[in-house]
C-alpha cells in the first residue's frame, strides 16, 4: 500500500495546527487564572537568543502554509503579519488551517515528484517535493510547534503530551 503526499502532509499539519490553537487557549486561561498579563507568554522564550512564543507560532504556520503551497504548486498565500495578541495568533492559525484543508489532493500528490527550487539559507536548492517535505517543511514545522509547546510548559501552562499530539 502506498501513502499519498496529501494523505501524509495535510492531516499531520492539520492536527498540529489544531493542537496549537488549543494550547494557546489553555495559555490564555492559565494567564488569567494566575493573574498575569498574557503578553508575558507571548514574549516568553526558552533562551534569550531563541524566538518568542509568538514567533514560534508564526514559524509553524509559515512552514505549514509554504509546505502545502509548494507541494501543490501554487503561490504561497500571505499570512496576517499581526502577532500582538493571542487573537492575532488564532487568526493566523485559522487562515493556515483553511488553506491546508482546502489544498487540492491531486496537486499535492503530484508535488511529491515535482522538482522544487526553494530557499535554503542564503542559497537556492532544487529537490523533489518529497525531499522538500522530509528535509525542510516537516522538520521546521515540527520544530517551531514543539518549541511553542515547550515555552508554554516552561511557563507553567498545564499541558500534557496529548495537548500536542492530540488524542487518538
Amino acid at each position: 500500500m502506498s501513502v499519498s503526499m496529501h494523505d501524509l502532509a495535510v492531516p499531520l499539519f492539520e492536527r498540529i495546527l489544531e493542537s496549537l490553537k488549543s494550547m494557546l487557549d489553555k495559555a490564555v486561561a492559565h494567564a488569567r487564572a494566575s493573574g498575569y498579563d498574557e503578553v508575558v507568554l507571548l514574549e516568553a522564550r526558552l533562551y534569550p537568543d531563541m524566538w518568542s512564543l509568538r514567533q514560534q507560532v508564526a514559524g509553524a504556520t509559515s512552514f505549514g502554509i509554504r509546505g502545502i503551497a509548494r507541494l501543490a504548486g501554487v503561490e504561497v498565500p500571505a499570512l496576517p503579519e499581526a502577532l500582538d495578541t493571542f487573537a492575532d495568533l488564532h487568526a493566523r492559525l485559522d487562515q493556515t488551517l483553511a488553506f491546508v484543508r482546502g489544498a487540492d489532493k491531486a496537486a499535492v500528490d503530484a508535488g511529491a515528484t515535482r522538482e522544487l527550487t526553494v530557499p535554503w539559507g542564503k542559497e537556492q536548492k532544487t529537490m523533489t517535493g518529497l525531499v522538500y517535505f522530509q528535509r525542510l517543511a516537516l522538520p521546521n514545522f515540527m520544530f517551531h510547534a514543539t518549541t511553542a509547546y515547550d515555552i508554554l510548559r516552561h511557563n507553567g501552562v498545564p499541558l500534557v503530551k496529548e495537548d500536542f499530539t492530540g488524542a487518538l
